[in-house]
């Protein structure tokens, strides 16, 4: 009787729950769907690939236990942290560098490889799962080598990626702002409050973060400290100098205090992160030796430290700094067969020559080259198609450079989470980058960042001839 009275219950929550799994899938499936139909919803769901893989690597360097056979040991498995973090990053860069291959030269979603790239992603997880098995088949002295010759290299490539984006978006903020200020409509107000206010807050921003340096973490035998903070103010002061040059202003109206500030502010931080990064067997990172937050910062810290990285790669293959233009420049212009203008010219190349000329003379940001909706609906498409679809004109980055630049940072949070990482005294979780090599590697970093945007500076006055300012503002 019990089984009688039971069976429409079980069968209505076998029903219940089957339609609600099934709901959810479907919900997922139209969800990603959507998110990919657009060049930026498609970078996202990448860059939140890389995140999830790496918050899986940095669990599994954590725990450094065999976990696909919890019944044996990391050893005897393969699995222990440094070779486990090696075989899930070599996986999903070896998916990116297949599709890199598979996708060059694509420059508009009407290319029928375009769909490995905004859609198809249950085809690329299961890749993905089948390189992870592969990685599990290869021997450990594999990522040994594998690491010291391509993991090592690619990580110093992509945090030069990352300096070069930095001194780019320096220019870029500083450009758009001065940009609406000459325009000098009802706006030019605000954004001269922001230029100045902005400007302002990011020096006062790095004179706050030397004055926590100096007190903290300077302290009597802490020379790498010392010398770094040293350094950072002596760079500062220098670029500050340069940029505002009655010299350098007329060579290259473009810099100022705007964008040394922000240079400014970010390599101090990276000079104070660097501090907090490194041990404390000096005695000099005091924040380590409190553990009243200590699991919770070290958690929070190291997500941190992947979403920087996937922010990165994401902005680093859209970037007009980095990314190839097309043959027709940064957006590919098709024959238009209807009509042709002078010299055999397309409308659409008309158009686009006059806007680079806008460019050209400061009257259009740069931005206006990569914007598409000015070619108007091609034959055989309706407007909806046009509004769905960002790149079927033509691709907004270039896609096998976006999937190069993914491998480098899987090889790079590889880099950052083995080498010379330990379990720490106190807390369940290895902390990300807590090492003197990742302490180095930020104070170098942001002395390169400074020397990078020192170039820029100087660079018209060395070779007038490589740049051209007149009729910029």
């Amino acid at each position: 009787m019990g089984a009688i009275i039971s069976l429409p219950v079980s069968m209505a929550g076998t029903f219940a729950a089957s339609c609600l799994g099934g709901c959810c899938s479907n919900a997922i499936t139209k969800s990603v769907s959507s998110l990919g139909s657009s060049s930026l919803g498609t970078r996202l769901l990448y860059a939140m690939w890389l995140l999830i893989n790496s918050i899986i690597s940095w669990i599994s360097m954590s725990a450094n236990k065999s976990i696909l056979w919890p019944g044996k040991t990391c050893t005897k498995t393969g699995e222990c942290g440094f070779f486990t973090v090696h075989r899930l990053n070599f996986a999903l860069g070896l998916m990116h560098l297949l599709l890199a291959s598979v996708l060059t030269n694509v420059k508009s979603t009407k290319d029928p490889r375009a769909v490995l790239q905004n859609s198809w992603w249950t085809l690329k997880f299961i890749f993905y799962l089948l390189f992870i098995v592969i990685s599990f088949l290869l021997p450990n002295n594999f990522y040994v080598t594998f690491s010291k010759w391509v993991s090592v290299p690619a990580g110093a490539v992509f945090i030069l990626v990352g300096l070069i984006l930095l001194v780019d978006f320096a220019y870029e903020w500083a450009e758009t702002c001065i940009y609406h200020v000459e325009m000098e409509d009802e706006n030019s107000s605000f954004w001269k409050k922001i230029l100045i206010i902005g400007t302002t807050v990011m020096y006062a921003g790095s004179l706050a973060m030397l004055i926590v340096m100096l007190v903290l973490f300077t302290h009597s035998g802490c020379n790498m400290n010392i010398a770094a903070v040293s350094v950072n103010v002596i760079l500062t002061l220098v670029i500050t100098s340069l940029s505002v040059h009655p010299e350098v202003q007329r060579a290259n109206p473009k810099c100022g205090l705007a964008q040394s500030s922000m240079v400014s502010i970010y390599c101090t931080y990276l000079t104070m992160s660097a501090m907090v990064s490194e041990p404390d067997d000096k005695m000099c990172n005091p924040l380590v030796r409190s553990s009243g937050t200590r699991n919770a910062s070290i958690v929070l810290g190291s997500i941190f430290t992947f979403v920087a990285i996937a922010y990165t790669t994401t902005r680093a293959a859209a970037n007009s700094a980095l990314q190839g233009t097309n043959d027709n420049g940064p957006i590919f212009l098709e024959d238009d067969i209807e009509y042709t203008g002078l010299g055999g010219q397309s409308r659409n190349q008309l158009r686009y020559d006059a806007i680079r000329q806008a460019v050209d003379e400061g009257s259009l940001p740069e931005s206006a080259l990569y914007d598409a909706t000015w070619i108007g609906t091609p034959h055989g498409n309706t407007a909806d198609d046009v509004h769905n679809d960002d790149e079927l004109y033509g691709t907004k980055y270039n896609y096998s450079l976006f999937h190069v630049i993914f491998f480098i940072a899987t090889q790079w949070i590889a880099i950052l989470l083995t080498i010379n990482v330990t379990q720490d005294d106190v807390g369940d979780f290895i902390p990300v980058g807590r090492t003197y090599f990742y302490s180095w590697v930020k104070i170098i970093s942001a002395w390169i960042c400074y020397c990078l945007y020192g170039w820029t500076i100087v660079a018209p006055i060395m070779i007038p001839d490589r740049f051209d300012f007149d009729g910029v503002y």
